[in-house]
């Protein structure tokens, strides 16, 4: 069998350079001896390297001792990532990706193997909505009562502090209004905590699979039909959690006629096919776009920021 390269792709360099700074840069170049140790380490003969990959981690398709297909996955630990592995175990399976192995401190996991190249963006808008719903009910679950996950208020409260940071430059005059009615919207949000379950904390198409590998004729195999992956989880509502829901398909959803109509129109579906309040999944999405397009505009991502505030503007 040829050798397979354990090399990054470039898609994962440029991105975790860009958005970790001298820390992405020396965790990019150890990825190599990292992913040969842990292929030696847990006997896996890798069969290739995902392309383009992730935005923060490498992904290779392996084969494990008994021949068995998985997926190796080697991220980069941060206060978003750490608490994965943790997610995963406590899912054990239902409604995500079920974790084999893991070396949490490494941020190395071992997956069941997906398919990789089918997630819920290859169906019909209405189809992929309906899917999505009934995979995240899946993961709403209490997080156990000594639990290691931070919560939708911490995690938020930091996402707070930086926004405030980003407003103040020069560059971002013309967007403090909508940061200041971003800020006042999560301070209402967080006046009330109505729940505290496990959330996937990044919740949209591409982050839900097809649960297993092609059947002979057609059909699917696996052990469900759609799995979640990549989850960056906290605790709190499930509100929270359909932000990024909300926001799926966003060039689509631009480019389409009365797409603030249409925005709006998805808010309601969603709330009320999960039984939500509307008022909440509108302010945490609204919320949500507003963080990650001023983010977006402070690392220079401009089209997506200015595509997110365009969004945050709609509802």
């Amino acid at each position: 069998m040829p050798v397979v390269p354990l090399t990054p792709p470039e898609h994962l360099v440029r991105t975790v350079c860009a958005w970790e700074g001298e820390a992405g840069r020396a965790w990019a170049r150890e990825l190599p001896r990292r992913a040969r140790s842990f292929v030696q380490a847990w006997e896996l003969t890798p069969e290739r390297v995902l392309e383009p990959g992730g935005s923060i981690s490498m992904v290779v398709l392996v084969r494990q001792a008994d021949g068995t297909p998985a997926t190796l996955k080697l991220g980069m630990v941060t206060r978003e990532t750490e608490h994965e592995p943790g997610a995963l175990a406590h899912w054990n399976g239902v409604g995500a990706v079920r974790l084999l192995r893991a070396e949490p401190e490494e941020g190395a996991m071992l997956l069941e193997r997906l398919q990789g190249d089918v997630s819920l963006r290859s169906l019909p808008e209405a189809k992929a909505m309906l899917e999505a719903a009934g995979v995240v009910r899946r993961l709403w679950v209490g997080p156990g009562e000594e639990h290691p996950f931070t919560t939708v208020a911490e995690y938020t409260a930091g996402l707070v502090e930086k926004m405030l940071e980003r407003a103040a430059e020069p560059w971002a005059a013309d967007v403090r209004p909508l940061v200041e009615e971003a800020l006042t919207t999560h301070a209402e949000l967080m006046a009330g905590e109505p729940e505290r379950l496990l959330l996937h904390g990044d919740f949209h198409h591409g982050n839900v699979l097809a649960g297993g590998a092609p059947l002979p004729g057609g059909g699917q195999g696996g052990r469900m039909p759609w799995l979640a992956i990549d989850p960056k989880p906290l605790v709190g509502e499930r509100a929270y959690d359909l932000a990024w829901l909300v926001r799926d398909r966003l060039d689509t959803l631009a480019a389409s006629p009365g797409p603030g109509s249409l925005a709006r129109r998805r808010v309601k579906k969603l709330a009320d096919s999960l039984d939500l309040d509307r008022d909440r999944l509108r302010g945490w999405a609204f919320f949500r776009a507003v963080e990650a397009g001023v983010w977006s505009l402070a690392v220079g991502d401009r089209e997506d920021g200015e595509l997110l505030l365009e969004f945050a503007g709609w509802l």
